[in-house]
C-alpha cells in the first residue's frame, strides 16, 4: 500500500499525456502514479504502455465521467491519500511535500489544494480553484484570486496555509478513508462542481479543507470542455442547483432556492440578449433535469442531514452575485 497515489483520468488525452506525464514521474518520486483511462479511443493507452511504463494503468469499460471515472479508479488504489489530478496540469519541484504534510498533521483535515495558476498566462491565477474555494450566501462559489472571468496576478498575496470552504478537482489531495467514507464523488453531477459538492459533505461530518500556497501547479484549462461550450452552461447550472437542494439547510433552502431560480433565469435573459440563444437554452434544459431528480435528491438530502457538526468556515455570508456586478467588486477579503 502506498502513502500517496496521483491518479490522473483520462480520456483521448494523448496529447496531454505527452506533454505533463513527464512533470508528474519526475516531481512525484513520493506517489504512486496511475492513469485511468476512460475508454479512449485514441492511443492513450499504448502511448502508457509504450513510453511511460512505470506508470499504472486502470482501463475502465466505458466512460463514466468525472465522477464516475474516479470513484471507479480509487476503488482499485490502495493509499492513504490520493491525488486527483487533471490530466492537463503542469505540476512543479516539490508540489506534494506540502500538502502531505498538512494532512500528516492534522487527522481533521480531509482534502487539500495547491496554489492552481494558469499555465498560457503563468503570472496569473486560474479558474479552476486559484487560491482556494468559497461560497457564498446564496451557494455560488468562487475562489481568491479569480471571481467570474476575473483573474488577480500571483504577486505573493496568496502564500499562506489557508482554511477554505472547498478544493478544486483539478489538483485535489484527499484522504481515502474520508473519500469513501461519503462514497466518493457523486455521479449525478457527471462533471463540474462535484468536487465542491464532496467538499461541503467533509464539512458536514466536520472536516477541514485546505489551501496550501506552498505548493503551485499550472492549469491549462478547458482541456476536457471548454467554458464556452453550451454544454458546460448546462452543467454548471443544472449542477449548481444540485449542490444548494442536496446541501443547503430545509430553512436556507426555503428562500434561497427560488432566488437562485430568478437569477437563472435572469442569466438566461443576458445570454439571449447577447445573442448567445444556445446558452439560454441550456439554462432551461439544467430547470427541466433538475426538476426531474427532485426525487433522487431529496432521498440524498435526508442522508446528508443526519450530520450534525458542519464546519462553515469559507461561507461568505454575502452575495458573490451583488458584490461582483453591482457593487463592482473584484476582490473579496477571505479574513
Amino acid at each position: 500500500m502506498s502513502k500517496v497515489a496521483v491518479v490522473i483520468l483520462n480520456y483521448n488525452g494523448e496529447k496531454f499525456l505527452r506533454q505533463f506525464l513527464p512533470a508528474v514521474i519526475l516531481y512525484s518520486k513520493e506517489a504512486e502514479i496511475v492513469v485511468a483511462d476512460n475508454a479512449s479511443t485514441d492511443k492513450s493507452v499504448s502511448i502508457l504502455e509504450k513510453e511511460f511504463p512505470s506508470v499504472r494503468i486502470i482501463s475502465l469499460p466505458e466512460n463514466y465521467g468525472f465522477c464516475g471515472g474516479y470513484n471507479k479508479a480509487l476503488s482499485q488504489v490502495e493509499a492513504d491519500y490520493c491525488v486527483l489530478l487533471n490530466s492537463d496540469v503542469e505540476v512543479t519541484d516539490n508540489w506534494l511535500p506540502p500538502m502531505i504534510h498538512l494532512l500528516d498533521q492534522n487527522p481533521a483535515i480531509a482534502a487539500v489544494q495547491p496554489k492552481i495558476k494558469s499555465f498560457h498566462q503563468k503570472e496569473l491565477f486560474e479558474y479552476a480553484g486559484a487560491a482556494g474555494g468559497y461560497l457564498d450566501s446564496l451557494g455560488y462559489p468562487f475562489c481568491r484570486g479569480r471571481l467570474f472571468d476575473v483573474l488577480e496576478e500571483d504577486k505573493g498575496q496568496y502564500n499562506d496555509v489557508k482554511e477554505v470552504f472547498w478544493a478544486t478537482g483539478a489538483c485535489m489531495m484527499v484522504r481515502a478513508e474520508v473519500y469513501h467514507q461519503l462514497a466518493g464523488l457523486d455521479d449525478d453531477f457527471f462533471a463540474h462542481m462535484e468536487e465542491i459538492d464532496l467538499c461541503w459533505r467533509m464539512k458536514k461530518l466536520g472536516y477541514a479543507v485546505y489551501y496550501q500556497g506552498a505548493s503551485t501547479v499550472y492549469h491549462v484549462g478547458g482541456g476536457t470542455l471548454s467554458k464556452l461550450s453550451p454544454k458546460k452552461t448546462f452543467l454548471n447550472f443544472r449542477n449548481g442547483l444540485y449542490l444548494v437542494y442536496k446541501n443547503f439547510s430545509r430553512a436556507e433552502l426555503m428562500f434561497k432556492l427560488p432566488l437562485r431560480l430568478l437569477l437563472d433565469w435572469v442569466a438566461a435573459l443576458r445570454f439571449i440578449l447577447s445573442g448567445q440563444v444556445d446558452h439560454a437554452r441550456e439554462i432551461f434544459r439544467a430547470h427541466y433535469f433538475f426538476i426531474g431528480k427532485l426525487q433522487n435528491l431529496t432521498r440524498k438530502r435526508r442522508l446528508l442531514s443526519q450530520a450534525h457538526k458542519e464546519n462553515t468556515v469559507g461561507r461568505y455570508g454575502g452575495s458573490i452575485v451583488l458584490d461582483f456586478f453591482l457593487r463592482g467588486k473584484r476582490s473579496i477579503p477571505m479574513d
